[in-house]
């Protein structure tokens, strides 16, 4: 009778453990999600989001930043992962270290409508909160990246304002690197746009 207690209780924790994971997954993609929209006007959208209680590893899937209403093509930026294994201890010490990064790009598009107004445009809001916050803050963060995986597929500008069918050009940028040691957001930044 009381193997069969503790049985009964065992199995009730590893049940609540896993709804517990499933729901703090789900609500933290919610949040994202509507965070993202919030800031910047764009919906986002990701297939999955996983988040480890004991490893320290967020994982997402089939991320899509969609443009503004006011643009024809839908997608902005399609990205089919990003893999972030971060330092729990010296994230919560006040210094941003990641031990690994993946990020594949598989498609940025840039869009002229027939107005002439680029979707990039509409990110500026996210900028602004950003320089905002950092003027607050007045000292920047530590910041460091061991190590990062950047695949980047294409790039795509469209441009809409003559009228009738776009004008399209692609970009096979093609990039598969692997670099090391990265302590500079900025450099972070300029390896992605460049």
């Amino acid at each position: 009778m009381r193997n069969n207690k503790l049985f009964m209780i065992i199995a009730i924790v590893i049940v609540a453990l896993f709804f517990i994971s499933v729901i703090k997954d789900f609500a933290v993609k919610i949040s994202v999600e509507q965070g993202v929209e919030l800031v910047t006007g764009l919906k986002l959208s990701m297939r999955t989001f996983n988040a480890g209680i004991i490893r320290t590893i967020v994982k997402i899937t089939d991320l899509k930043l969609f443009n503004p209403a006011s643009f024809k093509d839908r997608t902005m930026i399609d990205m089919p992962l990003i893999y972030v294994d971060y330092d729990l201890p010296r994230i919560l010490g006040g210094n941003i270290h990641l031990r690994n990064v993946s990020l594949d790009l598989k498609e940025f598009t840039v869009v002229k409508n027939e107005k002439g107004e680029l979707n990039l445009n509409s990110l500026r809001v996210a900028q602004k909160g950003k320089a905002a916050e950092a003027k607050k803050e007045g000292k920047p963060l530590a910041f460091k990246i061991d190590k990062l995986h950047l695949k980047i597929g294409k790039a795509v500008y469209k441009d809409y304002s003559g009228g009738g069918m776009p004008s399209t050009r692609e970009f096979n940028v093609n990039i598969d690197e692997v670099y090391t040691d990265i302590d500079n957001p900025q450099a972070l930044v300029s390896l992605i746009v460049v």
